[in-house]
C-alpha cells in the first residue's frame, strides 16, 4: 500500500497508524526505473506495471522511480516522460531501465538504437521484459549488435527506394529538384551584373523573381569575377 504522499509502499498496520517505514537505501548498481507507455487515456499500465515489478523483485533491483507516458503515440517525438527518463540517465540517478517490450520504448529501430547505444556509454542496463533481452547478459550484448545491423539495413533500403523512385521519375521525363532557369533570364543576370553596379537585391527586383535570390547571387558574382571581353 502507497503511503499518503505516493511515496514507496507501507503495510495496512503502519498505514492506519501513520507510521511510515524508512525508506530503504538502494544497493549500488541496482537503481532501477521503469518505462510504460499506453496508447490511449482508456488503457491502464497496470499489466506492464506488474510485470516489470514482478521482474525486478525476482532480480533484485530497486525500483526508484516509474514512468509512463498516456495517450501518446510510438511515434511521436514528443514524450515527456521518456524524456524524463532521458534525463535521470544522463545524470547518473539510475542504473538500469525495465521496459515490458521494446515497442513500448522505441519509435523505431533506429531510436531504439541511439538510446541503447547512449544507455551503453552511460553504463546503464536495459532489460526489455517480454522481449527477454538483457544488455548486461551475452544474448542481450548479440542482440545489440543486431539492432545496429537492421537499423543500418532499414537506412539501407530507405535510401534505395528513394534513389530507385527518382530513378523511375527521370525515366518518365519528370524533372527532379527545382525548376531549370530560362536562358534569357540568366543572360538578363549576366548583363545587369556587367554593365550595372546593381546589388543582388535590386537585379533580383528587376527579373521580378524569376530566380531565387541565392540563384541570383551565384550568377551576378560568376559574371564579374570573369575576365572581360577583349581583356
Amino acid at each position: 500500500m502507497k503511503d499518503l504522499a505516493g511515496h514507496g509502499r507501507v503495510s495496512e498496520k503502519e498505514f492506519l497508524s501513520g507510521r511510515k517505514r524508512a525508506a530503504a537505501k538502494p544497493r549500488p548498481g541496482t537503481r532501477t526505473a521503469l518505462y510504460m507507455r499506453v496508447s490511449t487515456a482508456d488503457q491502464k499500465p497496470d499489466l506492464q506495471d506488474d510485470d516489470l515489478r514482478g521482474y525486478a523483485a525476482r532480480a533484485g533491483l530497486d525500483v526508484v522511480q516509474d514512468y509512463c507516458d498516456v495517450a501518446v503515440s510510438g511515434r511521436r517525438e514528443g514524450r515527456p516522460q521518456l524524456n524524463a527518463l532521458m534525463a535521470a540517465a544522463r545524470n547518473h540517478e539510475i542504473d538500469c531501465v525495465l521496459v515490458w517490450k521494446f515497442d513500448r520504448f522505441a519509435r523505431s529501430t533506429r531510436h531504439l538504437l541511439t538510446a541503447l547505444e547512449e544507455f551503453d556509454h552511460l553504463g546503464v542496463r536495459f532489460v526489455s521484459v517480454q522481449d527477454q533481452i538483457d544488455t548486461d547478459s551475452p544474448m542481450g550484448r548479440a542482440m545489440f549488435t543486431i539492432i545496429g545491423a537492421m537499423a543500418e539495413l532499414e537506412s539501407s533500403l530507405i535510401s534505395e527506394r528513394v534513389t530507385a523512385g527518382m530513378r523511375a521519375a527521370e525515366a518518365r521525363g519528370k524533372h527532379l529538384g527545382r525548376p531549370a532557369i530560362p536562358k534569357r533570364v540568366i543572360s538578363e543576370i549576366e548583363a545587369l551584373a556587367i554593365s550595372t553596379d546593381l546589388s543582388v537585391r535590386q537585379i533580383h527586383a528587376k527579373i521580378a523573381g524569376q530566380a531565387s535570390r541565392g540563384i541570383v547571387g551565384e550568377i551576378i558574382k560568376r559574371a564579374r569575377a570573369a575576365p572581360s571581353p577583349g581583356l
